[in-house]
């Protein structure tokens, strides 16, 4: 698995509301079926669409990074999708119904690419220009274009109108996976200069942000473009962090070194 095949993204601490401070910790922490825990009793019946669409994403993201979870996630997109009432709700839930299904095919769990594009793209049919996931949505046609269809220029499109929109709106971590992503496509291309600086970026954003989940994905991916020796002690830190979250996110285990075993003193 390719480090820059993953990524979740969506908003931080949201309105800043205590609930919203509190599910934004657990999920950092790559707690998320506590994190759906909080929402329960605003995503159940009658369900307030934000919040069963909230529960949705919290879980597509586990399966993302855990490999698990699959049927959790599909009943919590079902609820999301039944009590959307509007476009843009509507756009939103398929948004995440696609990111599933991508989810689910470049970990190997099931073939879904079909299902990825047809989501993405009724999503995109149904949010206005201006909806607020519409860059979220465009980083995730890009996940699609690189990850699924091979082609590097439709995904680099892609993500540069998803930075261009988070940048715009202010959504921070989801620049920190576009910075990754960009920076990824310009690794590929050998170009390494512009590699280190979106990989330091991202790394930066998800450091500033205690995004403790998605840092060792991002110092693995930095290493890549690091010289010797400031890529071995990158990729240590990511196995140390990797290890305190237990081995979260699955899929980056193949990447870092193995641990050396150490000598009480």
């Amino acid at each position: 698995m390719a480090h820059t095949a993953m990524s979740g993204s969506g908003s931080t601490a949201g309105d800043g509301s205590p609930l919203q401070t509190a599910v934004w910790r657990l999920r950092s922490r790559g707690c998320w079926t506590d994190a759906a825990a909080l929402l329960e009793p605003h995503a159940g019946a009658p369900a307030t669409p934000a919040a069963a669409l909230q529960r949705a994403s919290l879980l597509v993201e586990r399966c993302l990074f855990t490999e698990r979870g699959w049927a959790e996630a599909e009943d919590a997109l079902r609820t999301a999708e039944a009590v959307a009432r509007e476009d843009d709700e509507r756009g939103a839930a398929a948004c995440e119904r696609g990111q599933l299904a991508y989810a689910s095919t470049v970990l190997g769990a099931r073939d879904r690419a079909d299902e990825a594009r047809a989501a993405l793209g009724r999503a995109a049919a149904l949010l206005s220009p201006t909806a607020a996931a519409r860059p979220l949505l465009d980083f995730r046609r890009g996940l699609v274009a690189e990850h699924i269809s091979d082609s590097p220029q439709s995904a680099l499109a892609a993500y540069r109108r998803a930075h261009a929109g988070a940048t715009a709106n202010g959504e921070t971590l989801l620049l920190s996976f576009t910075w990754r992503h960009l920076a990824g496509l310009a690794l590929r291309e050998g170009e390494l200069a512009d590699a280190r600086h979106g990989f330091a970026e991202s790394l930066r954003i998800r450091e500033e942000l205690g995004y403790l989940v998605g840092t060792a994905p991002a110092l693995a991916a930095l290493a890549d473009a690091e010289p010797e020796p400031e890529a071995t002690r990158l990729r240590a830190e990511a196995a140390r962090l990797f290890r305190l979250l237990d081995g979260v996110p699955t899929w980056l285990a193949a990447q870092l070194p193995p641990m050396t075993p150490t000598t009480a003193v």
